[in-house]
């Protein structure tokens, strides 16, 4: 199953706290409602982004992992 998504993100090969940053300045260019795609390598992001959500109140409507490369889709408030 493919998500939707309006924008990507790469930060695979950053570590903490690059990947949350990157991904910050990302959604403050995005309009409320669309989705971000991020990819990351860094394993500390499976607890950071879940974090990061729950503070900054976007969406975190899905995550997954393949090959040890982590995928997470986040909705902007």
């Amino acid at each position: 199953m493919t998500m939707e998504f309006d924008r990507d993100l790469d930060v695979k090969g950053l570590n903490c706290p690059l990947p949350i940053l990157r991904t910050k300045k990302a959604l403050a260019e995005m309009d409320s409602g669309k989705v971000l795609r991020v990819l990351a390598t860094d394993p500390g992001s499976q607890k950071d982004f879940p974090a990061f959500a729950k503070q900054t109140g976007n969406e975190l409507i899905g995550q997954k992992e393949d090959n040890k490369v982590f995928e997470f889709y986040l909705k902007r408030k």
